[in-house]
């Protein structure tokens, strides 16, 4: 027998946890927003699930972008494919596996030129399972970090984002830019890097390359 319920929500059962899907068939049925009220609230649903969505804030940034002061609203064709993109992200969301508190966890980051994410999961029987996704988009000199940087920003925000489930665990890294194995022993780095390498040291982590 499954023992099911909706908490805070989000759908709760011995599978893991999803997200309530009545909630969602109300988002799914919502036509393109035409101001910004309709746009915030859209964006309210969606941010709450956001953990479910892999690369959210990389996705929702043309209709973000809209809420800044001052800006018309002009809801284009970026717009628009980010607005079905969601709806379609949170109709197909997956099931978050229940946790493993033995098992190691592994994070998965990735950086572009706007915004750095991440996947908090756990192997088991040799796949990932997700527990988690979390993203932001960079802002004033962030957007002008290197690629390394950008790469290191990735692996700071997750750490940050998932530390009360880290502390005390084994962390595997996957990133894809390997010139991060060689900075976390680099000597004469800048100093806002060696306060992202400080920070690192105080978990167990190892990194591995994402593409390996």
């Amino acid at each position: 027998m499954v023992i099911e319920g909706i908490v805070l929500g989000h759908k709760v059962s011995e599978r893991g946890i999803e997200v309530d899907r009545a909630k969602i068939k109300v988002i799914e049925q919502l036509p393109p927003p035409t101001n910004l009220k309709a746009l915030r609230s859209f964006l309210g649903h969606a941010r709450f699930y956001r953990r479910f969505i892999k690369n959210f804030s990389f996705i929702a940034r043309p209709l973000s972008n809209l809420l800044a002061k001052g800006t018309p609203f002009v809801f284009d064709d970026a717009c628009l494919e980010a607005f079905h993109t969601l709806k379609k992200a949170l109709v197909t969301a997956p099931i978050i596996q229940p946790l493993d508190w033995n098992a190691p966890f592994e994070i998965i980051c990735d950086a572009s030129d706007y915004a750095v994410g991440a996947v908090l999961g756990q192997s088991k029987d040799r796949k990932h399972h997700a527990i988690s996704y979390a993203s932001k988009t960079l802002t004033g000199p962030q957007l002008n970090y290197s690629t390394t940087e950008k790469e290191l920003l990735a692996v700071v925000f997750a750490i940050d984002k998932f530390r009360s489930y880290l502390v005390g665990a084994k962390v595997i890294i996957y990133t894809d830019h390997a010139a991060l194995k060689y900075l976390l022993t680099k000597k004469d780095a800048k100093p806002r890097l060696i306060r992202w390498v400080l920070l690192l040291q105080e978990f167990d982590i190892e990194i591995r390359d994402k593409k390996g």
